[in-house]
């Protein structure tokens, strides 16, 4: 029986990687769907696949998470699509006008903080946020309320009583919990809104569980370590290609001293891989699988218990809830 995988950001980097990896291991009982807000990256992205692997059934669903009618509408697609949807993993995101704060990193570089400060970027990423057509925060709609809002459209294939589907969030060792305010869910008056999203994301997971495991449907969360993406490299948009190699000796080295610097997004995407093969009712809720590298450049999943409690999980839930309530009501009316 074919399993029905969809991954949002599925065009580049850790998303694309993941759906490489899974057809190397079965194409012939796969039905992979490519959520990409770009479809011209989109349909490159599915041509390098089908190149590889010519047999695979490979499609493509337009989808900007940022928007709130765009995933109302791929989730009607998906609907019209398919009749259970096995795997959805919720990959898309983005860090806009992320700011590095160069005394901070200094100051961190001669600290006995100096490997966490890398491998999370603690202390010295700020980000200005942006407003989405919606009147929505611009990270928190792309990273948070759109994958939250396509989940509860697409309750009816990822909801079956004698089936199970499994939800994966890619998170990030950035989601610190004094970046998140339960009381400003969409980071207004904050400059990490990144981190708050993707705290946000670990949250909203044990929520789910908490609701939705009697329906079949399981949630889970990875973190895929440091890896050279578009993301990585927006961070110093300024900074020279030939300068990130040149630092390529050097995050190797600090590998020897910390299994985080997965470095490629093959290697980032190891936990999410890992998830497929699982069975997503012995999994715990509370912690967050990361994909880690050792020296030698093995690649291993481990679970890490995450800093989230229930009682601010439903929290979120039920302001997520308030807030869906409130944009469709929006929606609709723009469309009287």
């Amino acid at each position: 029986m074919n399993k029905v995988v969809l991954v949002t950001g599925a065009n580049s980097g850790i998303g694309l990687a993941l759906c490489e990896r899974l057809l190397c291991q079965d194409t012939e009982g796969l039905q992979l769907c490519l959520a990409c807000r770009n479809m011209h990256r989109g349909q490159a992205a599915r041509s390098a696949l089908l190149t590889s692997h010519p047999e695979a059934q490979v499609a493509l669903l337009q989808m900007d998470t940022s928007s709130i009618s765009s995933v109302i509408s791929a989730a009607r697609e998906v609907r019209l699509r398919y009749n259970q949807l096995d795997y959805l993993y919720l990959n898309a995101g983005i860090m806009p006008n992320p700011r590095f704060d160069v005394k901070a990193f200094f100051k961190g570089l001669f600290s006995s903080n100096v490997i966490t400060m890398f491998a999370t970027g603690e202390g010295i990423l700020t980000q200005t946020d942006g407003v989405t057509a919606d009147g929505l925060q611009e990270v928190f709609a792309t990273n948070l309320f759109g994958h939250f809002l396509l989940i509860r459209e697409l309750e009816p294939v990822l909801c079956h009583a004698d089936q199970t589907s499994h939800v994966i969030w890619t998170s990030s060792s950035n989601a610190h919990r004094s970046a998140f305010n339960v009381e400003d869910i969409q980071h207004l008056r904050g400059i990490q809104p990144y981190s708050s999203s993707k705290y946000a994301s670990d949250l909203l997971s044990l929520a789910l569980n908490t609701r939705y495991n009697q329906q079949g449907l399981y949630s889970s969360v990875i973190c895929p370590g440091f890896v050279m993406t578009s993301l990585t490299y927006s961070i110093l948009p300024s900074f020279p290609a030939f300068l990130w190699t040149l630092l390529m000796p050097l995050f190797w080295l600090i590998r020897l001293f910390t299994n985080t610097f997965t470095l490629t997004p093959y290697n980032g995407a190891e936990a999410l891989f890992w998830l497929f093969e699982q069975n997503p009712e012995s999994l715990n809720p509370h912690v967050k699988y990361h994909s880690l590298t050792s020296g030698l450049g093995n690649n291993y999943t481990q679970p890490r218990k995450m800093d989230i409690d229930l009682e601010t999980s439903e929290s979120l839930y039920e302001k997520l809830l308030q807030l869906e309530s409130e944009v469709k009501k929006k929606l609709e009316e723009k469309l009287k």
